[in-house]
């Protein structure tokens, strides 16, 4: 094949000048490019200008072979090459940053985890609160909280749990939709808000009688609860869209750390329920005279659990000053993917189209929440009963207490090693649910039908190990991974009310072991358990996509295919079956992959997105006015990628299309250049490699 570019030279290069993929430029050549339509797009000359873009090499061999098309020696070596140097390049970078200054990587954990997971921590104290009160409610005023309630209705009792948790679902619904409509800031603020609000509604909870507190502790739960389920989908496709960072992040950054970057704010969660567990052991020693021991007073009682709601007050006020200052560009891509769809509202139109196109990954990220939150929540709701069978003074609500942190340290563990492996290309996402799943099922199946030998002495030990496994398995597993996935596997502009459909879901699954486990006793609970971990590993083996290694942006690409009636186009990697469940492949979704047709698309995707740019730019150029951050979005494409569309792209295509120009306009022919705003692509080779540090 002839070189497409023939340079007139007038000097040689300067020497030592290392060579661009055309050759090095002296300054008085010009080269003749191919122009669109002079037969095949992609020459070697168009693979060595673009092959940092389209062929990276953590997912590329040299020869451009995707990783997941290699023969499994091949493809674990390569996988297993690419994931060590990565890890070696982290440690380079974090050995820099304690060289430069010993604290640095905890301030980037602050930033990174804590920030992004600050509400998620907050809510994890408060949610978990009321299930570590409940036993201390009960020894203190039994006339209400305990059996023969004789002060208090037990419907109003029961109501705590249920308002509580139908608040949580409610808010997952709102918020995901108000997350997808009005944008990913206004939620963020909104919760956070929500939440100071309720707090102090929990805190000062009063009434005439026993049964009027209870009335008001529970509808302040509930209005608590709003916000706390607005947190679910809102914190998930922020930290996915990475809204601390002003939504710039590289799509390498993003393939081989975005699920690490989602669990590691998620993980808060159980930081907020360590910390309130600690607390109220801090303050039952303060306040109860240096131990733990019944009987409680009211007064001492009174004082514990208000104070553990109002110390969490002062953290959601911090919270709603810094969502409202210091994250101006929370909702940045969603802006952008609503900007090249000319749509201003909600995107209804998205939303039947991911029902059409995506109703197998709604049924297992919706499916797969529910089964794992029977688990999790029942797990918690009857661990008093576990706890009264392993422990040697049940009555004492300091024991019950330690027992409990002892567990969330336990899950702590699983919600770090799930954080770590996420990424993992040969273990990832959909392993990793499947597997929590299994042991989970295997964890509570055995002890279901050898109850009375495990609750004996002989048979304690192993009763523990089996329950505190089956916690870290569940954070290890379903419970870190259907928060990422439910937002992971849609699309941009759908994202939020995904996720919280599929969390809202999920949360029934908790309020059916909330009203299920008052009338069954221990043993039967554990005959009806186990089957819930089983169903969820079968639903996600069916109908879940293993997006592990997949960037968003490929994602994005796809969509905008699909959201403009070209789905059949599209040849690319997000439809190789490596990245599809097996109901998707079954339904043929995979078969128009075409990794040739492919790459001659990806450069024709970035001329229209690069002339859609050039444009706007002219347009403002013409007007007087300064293009301003949101208006055109930045890229990370080297001087020879704008070099040579700027010599290949005819000018017609700077036209405004008919699209553009119809006022009931849903698309523009900038939206077929499926590049998605939130991550811009990988720099080139002059660019300097990023650090891995912010």
């Amino acid at each position: 094949m002839a070189d497409p570019i023939r340079h007139h030279r007038h000097h040689d290069p300067t020497p030592g000048l290392i060579p661009v993929p055309h050759g090095p430029e002296t300054g008085d050549e010009h080269g003749h490019y191919p122009k669109e339509g002079d037969g095949d797009l992609t020459t070697d000359h168009e693979r060595a200008i673009f092959s940092y873009l389209t062929h990276p090499d953590d997912c590329y061999t040299p020869d451009g072979t995707y990783w997941a098309d290699l023969p499994l020696r091949k493809r674990i070596a390569f996988v297993n090459k690419s994931q060590n140097e990565e890890a070696k390049r982290e440690l380079l970078s974090i050995g820099r940053m304690m060289k430069e200054d010993p604290l640095s990587p905890l301030s980037w954990y602050f930033r990174n985890a804590v920030l992004p997971g600050a509400g998620l921590g907050l809510e994890g104290y408060v949610l978990f609160s009321i299930g570590n009160l409940e036993p201390l409610f009960a020894a203190t005023w039994p006339q209400c909280w305990g059996k023969n309630r004789t002060e208090c209705s037990s419907n109003w009792i029961a109501s705590v749990t249920y308002l509580e948790v139908i608040g949580i679902m409610v808010g997952q619904l709102a918020v995901g939709v108000i997350g997808d409509w009005i944008g990913r800031r206004w939620g963020l603020i909104q919760d956070a808000a929500i939440m100071f609000v309720g707090l102090l509604m929990i805190t000062a909870s009063w009434g005439l009688d026993l049964n009027g507190w209870v009335i008001c502790y529970a509808w302040s739960l509930f209005f608590y609860g709003f916000g706390v389920g607005g947190e679910y989908p809102i914190t998930a496709t922020s930290s996915m869209e990475n809204a601390v960072s002003a939504g710039k992040l590289s799509t390498r950054e993003d393939r081989l750390h975005r699920g690490r970057k989602v669990t590691m704010a998620f993980l808060m969660q159980g930081w907020g329920q360590l910390i309130n567990q600690a607390l109220l052991i801090i303050l039952m020693l303060i306040l109860h005279h240096g131990d733990g021991n019944p009987p409680y007073g009211v007064t001492s009682v009174q004082w514990l659990w208000r104070l553990s709601f109002a110390i969490p007050a002062i953290g959601t006020l911090w919270l709603v000053y810094y969502r409202t200052y210091k994250m101006p560009h929370a909702g940045r891509q969603l802006a952008a993917a609503k900007k090249k769809s000319n749509i201003t509202g909600y995107d209804v139109a998205s939303l039947k189209m991911t029902c059409t196109y995506f109703g197998g990954r709604l049924l297992a990220t919706a499916g797969g929440w529910f089964c794992n939150d029977v688990f999790f929540y029942g797990n918690k709701l009857f661990q008093a009963q576990f706890i009264a069978v392993i422990s040697d003074n049940p009555k004492s609500v300091m024991t019950t207490w330690i027992w409990n942190l002892i567990n969330v340290i336990v899950s702590l563990a699983g919600y770090y090693l799930a954080s770590i492996l996420i990424d993992n290309k040969f273990y990832g996402r959909k392993m990793m649910q499947q597997v929590g799943f299994l042991m989970c099922f295997i964890m509570f199946v055995i002890p279901a039908f050898h109850y009375h030998y495990y609750a004996q002495p002989m048979g304690i030990k192993s009763f523990q190990a089996m329950y505190f496994l089956s916690s870290f398995f569940n954070q290890f597993g379903p419970n870190s991974v259907t928060f990422l996935v439910a937002g992971e596997v849609f699309p941009t502009p759908i994202r939020a009310s995904a996720h919280g459909f599929s969390a809202c879901i999920g949360k029934s699954g908790a309020l059916l072991a909330s009203v299920l486990y008052n009338y069954i006793d221990t043993q039967t609970k554990f005959y009806v358990v186990p089957w819930f971990g089983l169903a969820g590993m079968l639903m996600t083996w069916l109908w879940l996509p293993d997006t592990t290694g997949l960037d968003l942006k490929e994602q994005e690409r796809r969509w905008m295919y699909i959201r403009t009636g070209r789905s059949e186009e599209y040849h690319g990697i997000a439809i190789h079956p490596a990245h599809l469940s097996l109901w998707e492949r079954l339904m043929g979704v995979g078969k128009h992959y075409n990794p040739e047709l492919d790459l001659k698309q990806k450069i024709e995707d970035m001329r229209e997105e690069w002339a859609g740019k050039e444009r706007l730019r002219r347009d403002r150029e013409v007007g007087g006015e300064a293009a301003g951050p949101d208006d055109i979005e930045e890229d990370e494409w080297n001087d020879e990628v704008h070099h040579y569309f700027r010599h290949t792209t005819k000018e017609g295509i700077f036209q405004k299309p008919q699209a553009e120009q119809s006022a009931g306009a849903n698309t523009s022919t900038a939206e077929k250049g499926v590049m998605s705003e939130k991550s811009s692509p990988e720099p080139g080779p002059s660019k300097a490699p990023s650090t891995g540090s912010d």
